[in-house]
């Protein structure tokens, strides 16, 4: 009879990170592991870990708060993330970004290609760098293919915000942050984003900060 194979080293990492429970330490910018290309999940977890792996992002995501989370984010080289948004804002803010409620999803290997040439340019801010926002220009619309937790396929389009949510954590599966593609003369600190540049739209902050929006 054969002997059980060892277990791997990452669900081993994956176990150790879920032992103390409750939400998972967040990763901040200057951690290499948000800089590097994670690897395609092929099961390298059994479905048991995997689940408990989900809903640990997903603690960790609501605790925080955020709307999505990518596993490098807790210091996990894998290609998955979670999103989730329940989207409570104005009418005025959900019109002009168009955000609207988004149920919790599991992104399993997730890649993204865009929809028409249209850009949309607004702020956002990122767990890894926290304190800060920045105008990013985006896709407004693109087509998702991915996986969910339990391998069933998805293909879908987002607009608006949850366009947004997608291209930003699936960023961060190829070691990019949101600063790479931000506008940094809009850069802010997040009080000062939240006291001058609340508008629907960044169209004071690109007057007053001398920046042009696409």
């Amino acid at each position: 009879m054969a002997s059980p194979s060892p277990r791997a080293p990452l669900a081993d990492r994956i176990e150790e990170l879920l032992a103390p429970g409750g939400p998972l330490p967040i990763v901040a910018a200057g951690d290499p592991v948000l800089r590097a290309a994670t690897v395609r999940y092929d099961g390298q977890l059994d479905p048991a870990l995997l689940a408990r792996f989900v809903e640990a992002l997903r603690v960790t995501m609501r605790a925080a708060p955020g709307v999505g989370l990518a596993a490098p984010q807790v210091g996990v080289g894998l290609r998955i993330a979670v999103i989730e948004d329940p989207a409570p804002v104005p009418e005025e803010v959900r019109v002009a970004r168009g955000r609207v409620p988004q149920p919790f999803r599991v992104l399993v290997n997730p890649a993204y290609e865009p929809v028409g040439s249209a850009p949309a340019a607004f702020f956002e801010g990122c767990l890894s760098v926290p304190g800060y926002q920045a105008v990013v220009a985006r896709h407004a619309e693109v087509r998702l293919t991915c996986e969910d937790e339990h391998g069933r396929a998805l293909d879908e389009v987002f607009a608006g915000w949850p366009a947004r949510i997608v291209q930003h954590e699936t960023d961060h599966l190829d070691g990019m942050l949101y600063l790479d593609r931000a506008e940094l003369r809009s850069l802010s600190a997040s009080q000062t984003a939240q006291e001058r540049w609340a508008q629907p739209t960044p169209t004071l902050a690109a007057e007053e900060l001398n920046f042009r929006l696409p």
